[in-house]
C-alpha cells in the first residue's frame, strides 16, 4: 500500500472514530436533554399541584370565615340566654245577659272566671335567674313555665310588672346561667343590624331553640299610640321579622347587646303575620323599669298635671294658624296644679317635652309616663303663634 492510500484510510478511520464518538455524545446529550425536559415537566407540574392545593386551602378558610360571620357568632352565644314562656291567666268575665243593665239590676251581676292560655318570649339578664319579658306576655298571670334551650322547665314568679311601659321582670330560682349583656339604647345606629331572638307561634316548644331573624335598625325615637293603656313612646323600628309569640325576646346588636325588647309589629290590613315593621322597647327604658321594680316593687308615676287636653284637628290648625295638625290642646288648667303653677293656660298647644314631639293626645299622654314623681320638665307651647317653654314640676298627688 502506497503511503499516500495509507494515509487516506487513517483519515477514514479517525474520520469514522470522530464521527461515532460525536454520535455518541450527541445521543447522550439529546437522553440528557430529553431527561432535563422531563425533569422540568415535571416540577412544573409540582408547581401547580402546590399552587392548587394552597388556593383550594384559602377558599375553605374564607368560606368558613363567611359562614362563622360576627351574626352566627353572635346567635351562637346569645341563644343560650333566650327562653320560651308559656302562662295562664285567669280572667274575668260577664255572661251575656249581665251586659243588660236592666238584667243586673233585678238579677244581680253575674260574672264568670276562665284560664286563659298565652305564650311569649324573654330574655335571662343576669346569673341568678332574672328574666326579662313583656307585661302583656306575663304581667297578669297566674302561672308562668320558662322553658330553656337545654330543655329545662321552670316555674317563674313575677317579681313585679308596669303596664304602661310594657315591661315585666321574671325571676326563677337557678344560678349561674347563661344571660345577656345590657347595650346603649342612646348609642344606636341607623341601619345597624339587628337580630330578633323569640318564641313566634310557640315554635320554642317542639326544638327547645329559639327563631333567629336579623335585618337593621330602621328608625328610632318612634313614637306610637297607646294601647290597654300601654304606651308606646321613643321605640326602635326594626325590619328583623317578629311575629306572634317573638314578644318579650331581645332584640341584640352585632355584638350580642341587648338594644331592645322585642313588643308590637304592624300588620298590614287582613293580616296578622310580620311585614318588616316591628318595633322594641329601648333597652336604656328597660334598665330603669326594672331597677325601679327591684328596689320599689314598682314605678312611681303618683304625680299629677291638672291639665284636660285634646288632639289639634284641622278646625283647631286653621283657628289657630298652625302649619301641622300636630299637637294637643289645653281645654283645662286645674287650680292650684302643677300646670297652673309653670303658667301653662287654656288654648295652649303643646308641641313638645324635653325633646319629645307631641303629635296628638295620646302621645302626651304616652311621653309623661316617662317622667316620676317630683321630676321638672321642659313644656314647649304655643301661643299666640309664639314658640313659649314653661317648667312644670310633677308634683305628688
Amino acid at each position: 500500500m502506497s503511503g499516500n492510500l495509507k494515509t487516506i484510510f487513517i483519515s477514514a478511520i479517525v474520520a469514522l472514530g470522530i464521527s461515532g464518538l460525536m454520535l455518541t455524545v450527541f445521543s447522550q446529550s439529546n437522553q440528557l436533554g430529553r431527561g432535563a425536559a422531563s425533569a422540568g415537566a415535571f416540577g412544573i407540574n409540582n408547581a401547580s399541584f402546590v399552587t392548587d392545593t394552597i388556593s383550594k386551602a384559602d377558599a375553605n378558610q374564607r368560606l368558613y370565615e363567611e359562614r362563622h360571620n360576627v351574626i352566627t357568632k353572635t346567635v351562637a352565644s346569645t341563644s343560650p340566654a333566650v327562653v320560651g314562656i308559656n302562662v295562664i291567666e285567669i280572667r274575668e268575665y260577664r255572661d251575656a245577659w249581665s251586659q243588660d243593665p236592666f238584667w243586673r239590676y233585678w238579677f244581680g251581676d253575674r260574672t264568670h272566671k276562665q284560664q286563659v292560655k298565652g305564650l311569649g318570649s324573654g330574655a335571662i339578664i343576669s346569673p341568678d335567674g332574672y328574666i326579662l319579658t313583656n307585661d302583656h306576655v306575663a304581667g297578669n298571670a297566674s302561672e308562668v313555665l320558662v322553658t330553656m334551650t337545654n330543655g329545662k322547665q321552670y316555674k317563674a314568679e313575677v317579681i313585679g310588672s308596669d303596664q304602661a311601659s310594657d315591661i315585666c321582670l321574671l325571676k326563677i330560682d337557678e344560678e349561674n346561667l347563661p344571660y345577656v349583656r345590657f347595650g346603649d339604647s342612646d348609642d344606636i345606629l341607623i341601619g345597624e343590624w339587628a337580630i330578633a331572638f323569640g318564641n313566634p307561634f310557640g315554635l320554642f316548644d317542639i326544638n327547645e331553640k329559639p327563631t333567629v331573624t336579623v335585618g337593621v335598625v330602621s328608625a328610632t325615637g318612634m313614637n306610637l299610640g297607646a294601647s290597654q293603656n300601654r304606651y308606646y313612646v321613643n321605640m326602635i323600628q326594626t325590619d328583623a321579622a317578629i311575629n306572634s309569640g317573638n314578644s318579650g325576646g331581645p332584640l341584640v346588636n352585632a355584638v350580642g347587646e341587648l338594644i331592645g325588647l322585642n313588643t308590637l309589629i304592624y300588620t298590614a290590613q287582613g293580616s296578622t303575620g310580620s311585614v318588616g315593621v316591628g318595633f322594641a322597647i329601648p333597652v336604656n327604658k328597660v334598665k330603669r323599669v326594672i331597677d325601679e321594680i327591684k328596689n320599689d316593687g314598682k314605678v312611681d308615676r303618683e304625680f299629677w298635671t291638672g291639665l284636660s287636653i285634646q288632639s289639634v284637628d284641622e278646625g283647631i290648625a286653621k283657628y289657630y294658624g298652625l302649619t301641622s295638625q300636630r299637637g294637643a290642646i289645653v281645654t283645662l288648667v286645674q287650680k292650684g296644679s302643677p300646670a297652673a303653677k309653670s303658667g301653662i293656660e287654656v288654648y295652649d298647644i303643646i308641641i313638645g317635652i324635653n325633646g319629645y314631639k307631641i303629635n296628638d293626645e295620646n302621645t302626651l299622654i304616652g311621653v309623661l309616663q316617662e317622667f316620676r314623681t317630683d321630676d321638672v320638665i321642659e313644656v314647649h307651647i304655643v301661643r299666640d303663634k309664639k314658640n313659649i317653654v314653661k317648667m312644670m314640676k310633677l308634683e305628688k298627688r
